[in-house]
C-alpha cells in the first residue's frame, strides 16, 4: 500500500480519496477548506496537512482534484504547493479537468525536478466518483501511467493512455464536446415530442433500444422531463469545460461552431439561474409549446 498525499475534497475528491482509504492506502489529506478536510478524516481516517505541501512531504504519490487551472497551479508551483516538498520518483496525479497548457507545464516542471506527472481527468460524474466507476483518460509517460494504474483502480471502471503530457485533458475536452451535443438534441427531442402530445414514457421506450440511445437519454429523459436538475455536474463546470475547449480549438486550428453555440445556450441557463443546475437544465431555454 502507498503513502498518499490528496489534495482537493470536493464532490469528485471527496468520494475518490475514500476508495483509497478503503483499498488501505494511508493518506494524508488536504482541502482549502480545512472543515471538510477534517469530516473527511473523521469518516476514513488519515491525517488532515495544512498546506498542500506538508501533505506531499512525506508521500509516494500526490493526487489532485480541484476546480481550474490557477487552483492547480496554487496547489502544485505555488509558495506551499506540493511541488516544493516531493522528492525525486515521486508520482503526481492530477483527475481535476484544466488547459492542456497547464498539464504540459506541469509535466515539464515535474521532469525538472524527477517528480512523474500524469494528467487523468475522469468522466463519470459524482456517480462515477461514489461508486468507484470513473473513465479515466491518462496522459503521460507510460511507466507513470502504469504506476498511476495500480492506484486508480481502485475507483476506475476504464483507464486509457491516450499519450503525452496533455493528451488527457484533450481527450477530456473531446469528452465534453460530445456530451453537449447530446444534451442538446435531447433537449430539442423531448420539447418536440411535447408539442406533438406524445407520451413521453412511451417515447423513451420506443427510442431507447434503438440507435437514438445514449447514457444521458438512459439517465436524464426522465428528470428532464420532471425538471429536475439536481445531479451534480454543474453548468458553471460545463461552461468551464468547453471554454477549455473552445480555447484549445482556437491554439490547434479546429473550428467547434456547435460547440460555440451550446456554449451560449448555457449561458442563457446561467442567466436564468442555472449555475448551479446538472447539465441537462440545458432543456431550461427552450420553452414548452
Amino acid at each position: 500500500m502507498a503513502r498518499i498525499a490528496f489534495i482537493g475534497l470536493g464532490i469528485m475528491g471527496g468520494p475518490i480519496a475514500g476508495h483509497l482509504a478503503r483499498a488501505g492506502h494511508d493518506l494524508t489529506v488536504y482541502n482549502r477548506s480545512i472543515g471538510k478536510a477534517k469530516s473527511w478524516a473523521e469518516a476514513y481516517g488519515g491525517q488532515v496537512a495544512i498546506n498542500p505541501a506538508k501533505a506531499a512531504e512525506d508521500a509516494e504519490i500526490v493526487i489532485s482534484c480541484v476546480g481550474t487551472d490557477d487552483d492547480l497551479a496554487q496547489i502544485a508551483l505555488g509558495r506551499e504547493g506540493a511541488f516544493r516538498a516531493m522528492q525525486p520518483g515521486t508520482l503526481f496525479i492530477d483527475h481535476t479537468t484544466v488547459s492542456a497548457r497547464i498539464a504540459r507545464q506541469l509535466f515539464v516542471e515535474g521532469e525538472s525536478r524527477g517528480i512523474h506527472s500524469v494528467d487523468a481527468p475522469v468522466s463519470g460524474g459524482q456517480a462515477g466518483a461514489e461508486n468507484g466507476r470513473l473513465s479515466i483518460m491518462c496522459g503521460g509517460s507510460e511507466p507513470a501511467v502504469a504506476a498511476a494504474n495500480l492506484v486508480m483502480q481502485a475507483y476506475a471502471a476504464r483507464i486509457v493512455h491516450v499519450g503525452g503530457a496533455g493528451a488527457g485533458q484533450t481527450t477530456k475536452m473531446v469528452n465534453q464536446i460530445c456530451i453537449a451535443g447530446v444534451i442538446q438534441g435531447l433537449a430539442e427531442a423531448m420539447r418536440f415530442a411535447q408539442a406533438a402530445d406524445l407520451d413521453l414514457d412511451v417515447v423513451f421506450q420506443a427510442i431507447s433500444g434503438g440507435a437514438a440511445q445514449s447514457w444521458q437519454m438512459d439517465n436524464r429523459w426522465k428528470t428532464m422531463a420532471q425538471d429536475e436538475f439536481d445531479f451534480g455536474f454543474a453548468v458553471d463546470w460545463m461552461r468551464k469545460d468547453l471554454g477549455l475547449a473552445l480555447e484549445e480549438a482556437r491554439a490547434n486550428g479546429s473550428t467547434l461552431p456547435v460547440t460555440a453555440l451550446i456554449d451560449q445556450y448555457y449561458a442563457d441557463v446561467q442567466a436564468m439561474g442555472g449555475h448551479r443546475q446538472d447539465t441537462s437544465a440545458l432543456v431550461r431555454r427552450i420553452t414548452r409549446a
